[in-house]
């Protein structure tokens, strides 16, 4: 076989410079530095949504190198907004949702008049294809005044949902993808729900759905074929699978999750009764309680039965911790009629004598003969751990989940719900206690309130708008390297420039 011919050494090292077959807002011939301002009747804000940071970084440092300022913030002193991928409505909606007002010769543009200003190296003059009008059409189908944001904390979203047949057959396409382990397709269906959840009246074709946010090009096709036929072939097809069905029984058990019913799944169990006879299925405690109280459990809640499990535990609470109080949260706080557990927040008025509290509790209720199941997490909160840069669903206080022996008798009227024909006197409820310090109860009762889209959004909102990292222990304002103070929910929206949302309000 023939040898490679050996390059000489500088003809191995030398490479060919890559010409640019077009102009390009990269290039230019004379680039000032940094910082030297040659227009100074032009201050531009770049949106950073819908472009991330990274791009909205690079165009600012490409601006300032040509001579242009470019501000950090929205102020009354920016006279060029540049936007770009951002629906008109979307993107009025968002400006008219911030703390500082823009000057009223303000220009709100579409990202071609930076990039026409970028090659020229001067800014050209507006035209009317550049500018992103506020258009009175770009109204949301609830009839209000403004755009629906894309955020759930800057809606108001009632239990009252007139567009239920494009919920629900999201929420199916929602679980499924889950059960999938495709967490992206799922937040994509929860967030297209959850819009639709938060408008007021029923949309009637799928030109109503124009500039609403969240809506991608499945959903739409979703929405589109159950106008037209009244249903959705896939979402039926789903219902009819003989996995998703299996799936959704078994994560239906206290305990179980979908890795496990999955698992479960292809080993060939399709019944309850196969998984507690099978000799190789091995149950933990949580499980073991979720398949012997299942009847129980698997029922709804009302919420005189909440309230009724409130009065046992604030009776008990009151005998170890008289000043000490609690909170329902949850779905019932959200004014909701029936859930699938009860959510109570404990506290004391000092930070530090929460500790051990629900270890007490959970002695008196066993004392009482009422304890069917606990499961105890101690506290690992640490502040030293604080901002949380990712979104965690759970917090970091001790806390205990309960299943509790609710009689009859302590329900208003004997509205006990029951299996038909079931003479026990009693049933077995779900019950979620957590206990954090009193400096931290505002963002731990804001997180366990829900719901879960409004609490993702919420944070979202804070991390991409704000500069502002929140979750369940804190408010982080980046910019000022501070940890905020709340004593209430109403002072943690305000810190973030919201509008205060009930929450009977936050059912996104």
């Amino acid at each position: 076989m023939s040898q490679p011919a050996t390059l000489p050494p500088l003809m191995m090292m030398k490479k060919k410079t890559k010409k640019c077959s077009g102009p390009s807002i990269l290039s230019s011939n004379q680039h000032p530095q940094p910082g030297k301002v040659k227009f100074l009747g032009v201050r531009i804000y770049i949106v950073e949504r819908r472009m991330g940071h990274s791009r909205r970084g690079f165009l600012s440092s490409l601006a300032r190198s040509k001579g242009f300022r470019v501000e950090d913030t929205l102020g009354g002193k920016v006279t060029h907004v540049v936007s770009e991928g951002n629906p008109g409505g979307e993107l009025w909606g968002w400006l008219r949702a911030q703390t500082v007002a823009l000057a009223g010769t303000a220009e709100v543009l579409d990202i071609s008049w930076f990039t026409e200003s970028m090659r020229e190296g001067r800014p050209v003059a507006v035209e009317s294809r550049h500018r992103i009008q506020e258009d009175a059409s770009l109204l949301s189908p609830v009839g209000s005044r403004s755009a629906v944001s894309q955020y759930a904390c800057q809606r108001r979203t009632t239990l009252d949902n007139p567009n239920k047949i494009f919920t629900d057959a999201f929420e199916v396409l929602a679980e499924h993808s889950d059960f999938s382990g495709s967490s992206g397709p799922a937040l994509a269906f929860k967030r297209a729900a959850s819009v639709l959840r938060s408008l007021s009246s029923a949309l009637h074709c799928l030109g109503d759905t124009r500039d609403l946010p969240c809506l991608g090009e499945q959903s739409r096709a979703v929405m589109e074929e159950i106008f037209e036929c009244g249903r959705s072939f896939k979402v039926q097809g789903i219902l009819s699978d003989e996995k998703f069905q299996t799936m959704k029984l078994f994560t239906s058990v206290f305990g179980v999750g979908p890795k496990t019913a999955e698992k479960w799944f292809l080993r060939g169990l399709r019944s309850l009764e196969e998984i507690a006879t099978h000799p190789h299925v091995h149950l933990n405690r949580m499980q073991q309680a979720g398949f012997l109280y299942y009847a129980d459990i698997s029922r709804g809640i009302s919420k005189s039965e909440a309230e009724a499990l409130g009065r046992i535990v604030e009776d008990t609470l009151h005998q170890i911790a008289p000043n000490a109080s609690m909170v329902l949260t949850g779905g019932f706080r959200r004014g909701k009629e029936f859930g699938h557990d009860v959510d109570y927040i404990l506290t004391t008025p000092d930070a530090g004598t929460e500790e051990g509290l629900l270890l007490r509790v959970i002695d008196r209720l066993n004392y009482q003969g009422i304890l069917l199941y606990q499961e105890y997490q101690e506290s690992t909160f640490d502040k030293s751990r604080l901002p949380c840069r990712r979104f965690e669903a759970m917090d970091h206080f001790p806390k205990c989940f309960l299943i509790i022996k609710l009689h009859a008798e302590v329900v208003p009227e004997g509205a006990l719900s029951c299996d038909h024909g079931d003479r026990r006197g009693w049933r077995a409820v779900r019950l979620d206690l957590v206990a954090p310090p009193a400096d931290r109860f505002a963002f731990a009762l804001l997180g366990w309130s829900g719901s879960t889209m409004f609490e993702r959004d919420l944070r979202r909102f804070a991390r991409l708008e704000r500069g502002m990292l929140l979750d369940n222990h804190a408010l982080y304002d980046k910019s000022k390297d501070a940890f905020l103070v709340a004593k209430t929910e109403r002072d943690i929206f305000d810190l973030l420039g919201l509008d205060y949302i009930e929450p009977w309000q936050r059912n996104a």
